[in-house]
C-alpha cells in the first residue's frame, strides 16, 4: 500500500475535468484510479497519484514532460500532469488499458503461456524498447516485469507503469537512485553502474525465462535449463542466456540486435501444415522482410511492391504485403475491387487476399511486429514515398531494402540524393529499382553510387501476373534468397490437370 494518505476519493475532481470513479491498484510509491472525463462523456482515464518531496519535484516534473512526449502503440498515452504542492502529490493522467496483467494471466493458466505466443511477445516488447532507447535522450524503462505489462483482450501487450523510468545521462557513472524489482532488474541497478538500454534487455531476458519456466525462474542459475519447457523453440535458450549476462558489454547491445537475432533464427519460422520439410521452399527459414521505399510520389513503389509480392508468392508461397501508412488509400481501393463493394465502403477486415498474397491495408508498426510471429515466409512492406521516422526505421531494419526511383533520365539523381542524405547508415544491402529505365541509365547509376545492385525494371502492366522479363530481373535481385522452383511448379500444374 502507498504509505502516504491519498488526496483523492470517490467523486474527487482534478484539473476541473477528471472525476475519480474507483481505485485500480496501489503500491509503495503510488496509487492508480479510474476517472471519467467530464468533457468527453463516456471516456475513461487512469490517474496515477504519487508523492514527491520538494527536493525531487523538479525531477518528477521533467520526467512527466518526457513521458507526455512519448507516442507508441504499446505505451499508454500520458495526456495530462497536475501537481498539488501542499501535499507533495503529483498526478499523471493516462490511457485506461482494459485487460489483465501478464502476472494475472500466468496465474490463470497455472504458469503456462502458449509456446507459439512467446516469440511474438518478445518482438512486441522489443519494439517498444527499441522506440524508447532510440529517443534523444534515450529513455530507460528500468522495471520490466509481469505486473507492469498489461495483456489486452486482443492479446496485445502494453507497458503500463513508468514510475522509475529515466532519461539516460551519458555523463553519469551510476544511477542516483537504485530501483527495480528483484529477480527482473539488472545487476547494475543495485550499485554496479548506471542503467542503460542493456539493463532493459537484461530484464527482457528475465521475463522470457520466467515465461519459459512457467513462472519459476527469472535469473539464470545452475540447472535452470531443466525447467525450461521442452516444446519451446530451442533457439530461445542462447538468446535468453546472452540477455542475462552479468556484465552489460557481454549482452546484446540494442533491442534492434535482438530483433535481428530472432529474425535470423532457423527455428523462428514454424513449419506450415501441408508443406513437406523436404520441400525446396524450406531450404531457407525465418520470416524475411522486404521494404519498398519510393524516392518520391509517383515513383512506382506500390506497383513494385505488388509485383515483388506476387513473384515471391509464386516462388515460395506464404507472403504478406503490408501497407505501412495509416492514411494510404491504394489497398482500400483494391479491396473494394476484390470484394465487390461500393466505392468508399470500407471492409471491417484490413486483410484480404489476391492470388495467394495476403494484403494488409493501412497497418501500423505494431501490426508488423505481430505478423513477424506468424507463418509468413516473406513480409513485403509498401512504405510509399514517406520518409518519416517510423517508416525509415523499418526500411533500414529490413532484410532486403528496395529503393524505387523514377527511370526518367532527369529524375535518376533523386536516388543519388536519397543515398547521400542517408549516408550515415550502412547501404551495402540496399537494392535500387528503376521502373521503365534503360539499361544504360541503370549502368550509370551503378557507377555513380559505386553499388552493384541497381536494376532497370521493364514495363509490367499487370503486377499481379507473371511476366518473363520482370521475373528475370527479380530472379537476379533475389538470387540466393529463394530456390528456383519453376520446374516444381510445372509438375504441380501438370498434376492439377
Amino acid at each position: 500500500m502507498m504509505k502516504q494518505p491519498s488526496q483523492l476519493e470517490f467523486g474527487s475532481i482534478i484539473g476541473e475535468r477528471y472525476r475519480i470513479v474507483r481505485t485500480l491498484g496501489s503500491g509503495g510509491m503510488s496509487r492508480v484510479f479510474m476517472a471519467e472525463d467530464l468533457k468527453l462523456p463516456g471516456k475513461q482515464w487512469a490517474v496515477k497519484e504519487s508523492v514527491a518531496g520538494p527536493q525531487v519535484m523538479k525531477l518528477v516534473r521533467t520526467e512527466a514532460e518526457m513521458l507526455i512526449s512519448l507516442s507508441h502503440p504499446r505505451l499508454p498515452r500520458i495526456v495530462d500532469f497536475f501537481e498539488h504542492p501542499p501535499s507533495g502529490a503529483v498526478y499523471l493522467v493516462m490511457d485506461y488499458i482494459e485487460g489483465i496483467t501478464l502476472e494475472a494471466y500466468m496465474k490463470g493458466y497455472q504458469g503456462y503461456i502458449p509456446q507459439e505466443q512467446i516469440v511474438p511477445f518478445a518482438l512486441q516488447v522489443l519494439d517498444v524498447l527499441d522506440y524508447l532507447h532510440t529517443r534523444q535522450p534515450p529513455v530507460i524503462y528500468r522495471d520490466l516485469k509481469p505486473t507492469n505489462i498489461m495483456l489486452t483482450p486482443e492479446m496485445e501487450f502494453i507497458l503500463i507503469d513508468f514510475g522509475i523510468a529515466r532519461s539516460y545521462k551519458a555523463e553519469l557513472d551510476q544511477d542516483t537512485v537504485k530501483l527495480g524489482t528483484v529477480g527482473f532488474a539488472a545487476p547494475e541497478q543495485y550499485g554496479a553502474g548506471q542503467t542503460d538500454a542493456r539493463s532493459d534487455l537484461y530484464s527482457l531476458g528475465a521475463l522470457l525465462l520466467y515465461l519459459c519456466t512457467g513462472g519459476q525462474y527469472s535469473e539464470w542459475t545452475a540447472g535452470v535449463e531443466g525447467y525450461i519447457r521442452g516444446e519451446l523453440p530451442r533457439h530461445l535458450i542462447p538468446v535468453i542466456r546472452k540477455l542475462l549476462r552479468q556484465h552489460p558489454e557481454e549482452r546484446f547491445q540494442s533491442a534492434g540486435e535482438v530483433i535481428g537475432e530472432l529474425r535470423r533464427s532457423a527455428d523462428f519460422q514454424p513449419a506450415q501444415q501441408g508443406i513437406s520439410v523436404n520441400d525446396a521452399s524450406m531450404d531457407y527459414a525465418g520470416t524475411r522482410v522486404v521494404a519498398v521505399l519510393g524516392v518520391s510520389a509517383g515513383s512506382g513503389a506500390t506497383h513494385t511492391a505488388i509485383a515483388v509480392s506476387h513473384y515471391l508468392a509464386r516462388r515460395s508461397r506464404s507472403v504478406a504485403l503490408v501497407e505501412l501508412h495509416s492514411t494510404a488509400k491504394a489497398f482500400a481501393r483494391l479491396q473494394e475491387v476484390v470484394e465487390g463493394t461500393s466505392a468508399g465502403q470500407s471492409s471491417s477486415s484490413r486483410r484480404f487476399e489476391v492470388d495467394g498474397v495476403h494484403y494488409w491495408r493501412q497497418t501500423s508498426r505494431a501490426d508488423v511486429i505481430s505478423l513477424l510471429g506468424g507463418s509468413y515466409r516473406f513480409i513485403v512492406l509498401d512504405l510509399g514515398s514517406g520518409q518519416d521516422n517510423e517508416r525509415l526505421e523499418e526500411f533500414l531494419r529490413a532484410d532486403y531494402p528496395l529503393v524505387v526511383g523514377s527511370g526518367a533520365e532527369w529524375r535518376v539523381q533523386d536516388i543519388a540524393g536519397l543515398a547521400r542524405s542517408l549516408q550515415r547508415h550502412p547501404q551495402h544491402k540496399w537494392n535500387y529499382c528503376l521502373p521503365l529505365a534503360t539499361s544504360e541509365a541503370a549502368r550509370r547509376l551503378r557507377k555513380e553510387l559505386d553499388h552493384d545492385k541497381v536494376f532497370a525494371l521493364p514495363f509490367h502492366s499487370d503486377p499481379f501476373e507473371p511476366d518473363d522479363e520482370m521475373d528475370q530481373v527479380l530472379d537476379e535481385l533475389f538470387r540466393g534468397v529463394i530456390p528456383d522452383t519453376r520446374r516444381r511448379r510445372f509438375v504441380f500444374l501438370k498434376r492439377r490437370r
